[in-house]
């Protein structure tokens, strides 16, 4: 996969003239001076409107456009200089078919359009693809290979993939037909999912059959494990998350550190906007493109951002200023990027299973990677599917349901040396029942809304000893066949009615509670939400407990980072055949300087920061800076590699040559 490339969003107004100042040889030049080797352009969009010279339907063509083969010409340029031109078009958006075929729209059961988008009148009623509008679409497809030529085409990229709670009457008919019941919305959007799944196989068959080799990505917003059961339709996945928007800047690494998992190409995309798609004449800060992309290096993805061309056809100078200031960088390490990939000693599990088309994450999640990652673990993302093998801890956040077959696997996982940490409700297997994973017997809620845990020299080592609050209402255990790692303490009693105490909660009495925390041969359990809890309030001592935790459970980790420098993201890369290490370093602040979103407008720089590698008994050869081209000394010790980075500039790769 190429890992600089540009996605150019064109949804333009039939009420605009569009291409006067359209120059294909300065397009393409353009892109190629900002370093670019790949770029995504229209081929329909939103507005329903054509940006090529139609066979099958030119009446499609925008109204005002003036180049009826802006697209082919667009094509050409950029092959002339080896960039490549993969073809958008939408799919359940289109603002012509939404007017002209309300027969074709999704439907709630009492009739109404589903819309996903702004008030009226806008694009974004949702067009179903059970109904006619899928022939219309296998039909476009074709046009566009008949219209551009199948030897000008390097892929397709398909834009708004949703899982929707259809309940026209096409989709009426098929739940029938698959015993599926249509008064049930769960059950509509399950229906929705194995309808996608089918469309995703007719229209790579489509387009295979004529190029074989085109690059195809269906884009939902987000990838999760509901993409595995289609995944072998995708080329490649892309993940859509610009930080400005309403992903926010917890998004991409969550839904990468899962996507890099599923053996797929992965490109990030963030865009060049201060907020997101549509922010004409806007520029994002330097530090935060530099950030997002190199972010994105950091978790073995290529690069991708947005743009949006001008309805006059010509490309914003000062934008590609900007990509190119950046990409210029990436291109000088894509070298010693390749054959390389992130290492993980902990597998996270996801409680996700069919996304909601929403943009928010779990809680539990969040805090989960936020506190990983600020602690310098390597780790993925995983579902209860997952091959546990590849991991030496398998960490369950907070709210992982139980099911029986996974607590099987974990138990058997476990039984051959696996170590896991798991919190509040996951895995609970029900109330008054030993939990033979855990070695507990769960009773239900805790009694108090709000309790503390008392620091000993297991877990809080370095805390004070002394009572220490937990924000959220955790689970009442007892310990059975387990050992108690960590005590709660009771507090007065909780803050309601006539025992209203403060301004926040009643503080301890002293009086030792439920079990904080346990463990049972491999596995230590938290009765606390502690991720929640992290994700809501970051106390440092429930950063502390669990850095206690994981250090009895996982001895040895890959990375060691200075502990001062939480936001110092360090990411580990190994080769392919194991004789070098890529440590990507990462601080970049990131501000609320607006009411409205996250800011980066500067780097931050370190000096004289120590790191320890685990490399086993390899014999390190050199270590050199690839950013600054410095080679820096080390030495060998218990397994580990030490050295001092000089210098952190924002980013730096450590490139670590084994003999």
């Amino acid at each position: 996969m190429r890992k600089r490339t540009v996605h150019l969003d064109f949804h333009t107004s039939p009420y605009v003239e569009v291409g006067k100042d359209f120059n294909s040889e300065e397009f393409a030049s353009t892109l190629k001076k900002a370093h670019v080797n790949s770029i995504t352009c229209f081929a329909r969009d939103h507005h329903g409107y054509l940006w090529y010279n139609s066979k099958h339907h030119p009446e499609m063509i925008h109204p005002r456009l003036i180049n009826h083969n802006l697209l082919a010409e667009q094509i050409q340029a950029c092959h002339q200089l080896d960039i490549k031109v993969p073809i958008y078009s939408t799919c359940q958006w289109d603002e012509y078919c939404m007017l002209n075929h309300p027969e074709w729209l999704c439907r709630t059961p009492a009739g109404k359009r589903i819309n996903m988008g702004d008030a009226q009148p806008n694009f974004n009623d949702v067009l179903c693809l059970n109904s006619n509008y899928r022939n219309y679409l296998f039909d476009h497809v074709n046009d566009v290979i008949d219209s551009i030529g199948a030897t000008n085409i390097d892929g397709f990229f398909f834009d708004i993939f949703f899982l929707v709670p259809c309940d026209c009457h096409h989709c009426q008919k098929e739940m029938q037909r698959l015993g599926i019941d249509h008064t049930i919305e769960a059950e509509r959007i399950r229906y929705c999912h194995l309808m996608l799944k089918e469309f995703k196989r007719e229209m790579t068959t489509l387009i295979h059959q004529q190029v074989p080799k085109a690059s195809v990505f269906y884009n939902g917003s987000h990838v999760g494990p509901y993409i595995k059961s289609s995944l072998k339709y995708y080329s490649h996945l892309e993940i859509e998350s610009l930080p400005g928007g309403d992903w926010g800047y917890d998004n991409f690494p969550l839904v990468d550190r899962y996507a890099r998992t599923l053996d797929k190409d992965i490109v990030g995309m963030t865009g060049k906007f201060h907020t997101s798609w549509g922010d004409f004449q806007s520029f994002k800060n330097i530090e935060a493109l530099e950030y997002e992309v190199f972010q994105m290096l950091s978790f073995g993805a290529g690069c991708s951002i947005g743009d949006q061309l001008h309805p006059s056809g010509k490309l914003s100078p000062a934008t590609y200023d900007l990509i190119g200031q950046v990409y210029s960088e990436v291109e000088q390490l894509e070298p010693e990027l390749d054959n390389t990939q992130p290492t993980a000693e902990i597998g996270v599990i996801t409680p996700e299973s069919i996304w909601d088309n929403g943009m928010t994450l779990n809680e539990s999640l969040i805090g989960c990677n936020r506190l990983l990652d600020e602690l310098g673990y390597q780790f993925d993302i995983i579902d209860l599917k997952a091959d546990f093998s590849k991991y030496k801890l398998i960490i369950l956040p907070d709210i992982i349901e139980y099911d029986e077959e996974s607590f099987i696997k974990l138990k058997q996982y476990m039984a051959l040396g696996g170590k896991i940490l798991l919190s509040y409700q996951s895995m609970d297997t029900g109330i008054y029942t030993e939990n033979t994973l855990t070695g507990n017997l769960m009773k239900g809620y805790s009694s108090w809304d709000r309790d503390y845990i008392y620091p000993n020299n297991i877990l809080g080592k370095d805390l004070p000893k002394e009572e220490h609050v937990m924000y959220e209402q955790g689970m009442a255990v007892d310990s059975l066949n387990s050992q108690i790692l960590l005590e709660t303490r009771e507090p007065y009693f909780n803050r309601e009615g006539k025992f209203y105490y403060g301004h926040k909660h009643a503080p301890s009495t002293g009086k030792v509670g439920v079990p904080a925390a346990t463990q049972k041969e491999n596995c230590i359990y938290f009765s606390h939400p502690v991720f929640k809890i992290y994700r809501d309030f970051a106390p440092r001592w429930v950063k502390r407990i669990l850095q206690d935790a994981l250090t009895i459970l996982l001895p040895e980790k890959l990375v060691n980072k200075p502990q001062t420098r939480p936001n110092l993201s360090a990411q580990l890369h190994v080769n392919g055949e194991k004789n070098k290490y890529l440590l990507h370093l990462l601080d970049y602040p990131l501000k609320k300087n607006a009411t409205q979103l996250y800011t980066i407008d500067e780097r931050t720089i370190l000096f004289d920061t120590k790191f320890s590698i685990l490399v086993g008994n390899q014999q390190v050869k050199n270590i050199k800076l690839l950013r600054s081209g410095q080679e820096i000394n080390f030495k060998q010790q218990d397994n580990y590699v030490q050295f001092t980075v000089p210098k952190i500039n924002g980013y730096e790769v450590v490139k670590i040559q084994c003999k």
